[in-house]
């Protein structure tokens, strides 16, 4: 058996306080590497529990972990499960990693790495994973021999995304319709206060908000929708966003993994970030003229915003450029090109090695 071959491990939590954000960007890669017939196995520390279905339902196999990424105890715990399921390959995503946390880990003998879109800390790692625009090569400090896959081409890509590509390759008919998504970890409500604003705008006839159902305001959302006569729909499945993706005019989005999403199918965005990284994400988007950067949405009023919408909608020429450079600058195969990546360094003839299967009972070996 070779031990290249064994199975990737993904060091991800996802709760309210560090975010899903990292969980789901592992789930992308995952879903990459199982079209390559390799393994995955979810270590995770999840809130709420129930997040552990979706993950087993995507052919994952998943292990609880008893406390977040990086408290007292959780190195020891991690180390453990990489020689117990004998991990090629390790994968850290989450804010609670240091460099001593992922020093300990390479001296395991496995391959890991990271995904950072921050660049705060020195990473002594074999690959770091910007998914994001920004920031670029020169802020990360790295040890000798890593990788830096930065930018466009790695940015991660849901299936459900990639398939509605070709489909939405003209914009939709009228009336105008607009996808809310800032995804889960939105910690000032703006999910819910800019649907509302958008409801008060004569030119949007529909909102659509992809949400799942642990968003801090879900109950909230559930409400708005039943009061607005069909005017809102809360979307909080990947089936029901199939048919969604082709039917929306624009999208308002934070700046996260849903952005460079959203530009593999061509919609026109207006980005309103929350956090200083997806904020540098949203501006370079914006140079790159595949969305508008409104801003921080602490600072971006609903007068603000309506102006922003009633200038994307009352011009055809902007939202059919901003479309054509989006779908031109993403093409959402970045996690394909990622497990490539891997798969080469796993391979390499100095990392390659034979995998020594110990059996139950060592006497037995003796005796043989």
């Amino acid at each position: 058996m070779d031990a290249t071959r064994g199975p990737i491990l993904f060091r991800c939590d996802g709760t309210p306080e560090g975010g899903w954000e990292p969980l789901y960007q592992c789930l992308s890669l995952a879903a990459a590497l199982q079209r390559r017939r390799r393994g995955t196995l979810f270590f995770s520390y999840l809130e709420p529990l129930s997040m552990a279905t979706g993950i087993s339902r995507a052919n994952n196999d998943w292990a609880a972990a008893e406390q977040p990424l990086g408290s007292p105890g959780d190195l020891e715990a991690t180390l453990a499960q990489i020689r117990k399921s004998n991990a090629a390959a390790v994968v850290v995503a989450g804010d609670g990693m240091t460099p001593d946390y992922l020093e300990a880990i390479k001296q395991t003998g496995t391959l890991v790495m990271v995904f950072d879109s921050s660049a705060q800390m020195m990473f002594p790692v074999d690959v770091v994973v910007n998914p994001l625009l920004a920031p670029g090569k020169k802020p990360y400090r790295v040890g000798p021999g890593c990788q830096r896959l930065l930018g466009h081409r790695f940015a991660l890509c849901r299936g459900v995304f990639r398939r509605q590509r070709t489909i939405r390759a003209t914009e939709p008919p009228q009336p105008y319709r607009a996808l809310v998504a800032f995804g889960d970890d939105d910690p000032a409500g703006e999910t819910l206060t800019r649907t509302r604003q958008l409801l008060g705008m004569e030119k949007v006839q529909k909102v659509t908000v992809a949400v799942r159902t642990h968003h801090r305001q879900y109950d909230e959302l559930l409400d708005l929708a039943d009061a607005s006569n069909g005017a809102v729909e809360i979307v909080t499945e990947s089936k029901e966003l199939l048919t969604r993706l082709v039917r929306v005019h624009f999208a308002l989005s934070g700046g996260d993994m849903w952005s460079p999403e959203l530009c593999v199918v061509g919609i026109p965005q207006l980005i309103l970030s929350q956090t200083t990284r997806h904020g540098m994400n949203g501006k370079k988007m914006d140079e790159e003229g595949v969305a508008t950067f409104l801003g921080h949405a602490a600072e971006v009023s609903a007068e603000q915003l309506r102006e922003a919408v009633d200038m994307l909608l009352d011009d055809p020429m902007e939202r059919k450029g901003m479309s054509r450079c989006a779908r031109n600058l993403f093409d959402g195969r970045g996690p394909d090109r990622i497990v490539n990546g891997m798969e080469i360094m796993l391979h390499a003839p100095s990392r390659r090695r034979t995998a020594v299967s110990i059996p139950a009972n060592p006497l037995l070996k003796i005796a043989a």
